[in-house]
């Protein structure tokens, strides 16, 4: 079976128009016309571009030169389209065109869930994974500057950070740069760690702690966020609109100028489930390392949760002690093989902190 229309060819090399008769040939799956001289050609459905505008279609084919035919016949061209779209010789834009509203409407949602899904969680991971390529000297410098500017306006316990200091010189933290413990006299249950390794410890979570042990388990688990770089990382998802686009390129100046602009974030880090599981287990293994009992860092997590309930403490803010992370230790003590022993000297550094 065939179908014949007139149409207008382009040769490709010259700007004059032909006028030509052109036959769809059903059955072969072609189009064939004659052009001057009568010569004959043949393009497979298979191998032709097409464009539809309103009523109109244009066929493009070939590369070099493309040829081109303008069909303006509406009958014609919906009886090659039904054959294209029967033969499946159609571009999953056509296709995507043929299928309605409906679908339109749920491909339009399906590309905005995407783009959201992406924005919500590809762009943080892959910028939170951008942090090895900002060289660790300048982890010093942005916590450095911090610390500065922040204990400009705070009262510092000068005999109790002494001890603090002398108290983690005595274990073994198997920390990845020097640390530097900070003992600030305030009510504020918190207690954090800065990427150069200022660990700044304030007097109200001391306050809570009623053995050793349980300061031992804080250390180590703010060392482990030292070492794993966790505030760098968490800094770039947070600035991760930012900062991807400077990952994508490798600049890694980018990153730094942008991070450096967000100094500040560092105060309001509210580090991810991960990060916190894995600052708990390196924590819990210090602890055992240093053979101090485990069971006070499950201690101190019940005492801060239980406090939640009537003060909402602001060690919970950037580090949410969920019943998951004390039944994740509880499992630790159990199935984690340790000994522990008195340590009279971490005793009466202890006291000192805490009173």
């Amino acid at each position: 079976m065939k179908e014949k229309t007139n149409a207008v060819f382009f040769d490709g090399e010259s700007a004059i128009p032909k006028d030509i008769e052109l036959i769809l040939d059903i059955e072969k799956n072609v189009l064939v016309f004659e052009t001057e001289n009568n010569q004959q050609h043949t393009w497979n459905l298979n191998e032709i571009n097409f464009q539809i505008k309103s009523k109109n279609m244009n066929i493009e084919h070939g590369n070099d030169p493309v040829q081109n035919i303008k069909i303006n016949n509406s009958d014609f061209t919906a009886k090659l389209q039904y054959l294209r779209k029967k033969r499946g010789n159609q571009s999953w834009y056509h296709k995507l065109m043929d299928m309605g509203i409906k679908a339109h409407i749920l491909f339009t949602v399906f590309i905005f869930a995407i783009i959201g899904l992406g924005y919500l969680y590809v762009i943080p991971w892959a910028a939170e994974k951008a942090v090895i390529i900002i060289p660790e000297d300048y982890d010093s410098k942005l916590g450095s500057t911090f610390f500065d500017q922040n204990m400009l306006f705070s009262d510092v316990d000068a005999e109790k950070t002494k001890a603090l200091n002398l108290f983690a010189k005595e274990l073994h933290l198997k920390n990845t740069k020097k640390l530097k413990f900070t003992v600030v006299d305030s009510p504020i249950v918190n207690a954090y760690a800065l990427p150069d390794g200022n660990i700044v410890v304030f007097s109200g979570i001391l306050k809570t702690m009623k053995n050793y042990d349980e300061l031992v388990g804080l250390i180590g688990h703010e060392t482990a966020h030292v070492n794993h770089r966790h505030s760098m990382k968490m800094v770039c998802r947070n600035l991760s609109g930012y900062i991807f686009i400077s990952a994508i390129l490798g600049d890694a100046n980018g990153i730094m100028a942008t991070i450096g602009d967000n100094v500040n974030n560092l105060q309001s880090l509210s580090y991810s489930r991960n990060f916190e599981h894995e600052a708990d287990v390196e924590g819990f293994e210090i602890v055992a390392l240093n053979k101090v009992n485990p069971k006070g860092m499950s201690n101190l997590f019940k005492r801060l949760q239980d406090e939640e309930v009537v003060t909402i403490p602001e060690f919970l803010s950037s580090h949410p002690v969920t019943t998951d992370r004390i039944n994740d230790i509880n499992e630790l003590i159990k199935t984690r093989p340790f000994q522990f022993e008195d340590n009279l000297k971490l005793k009466k550094l202890f006291l000192v902190i805490k009173n």
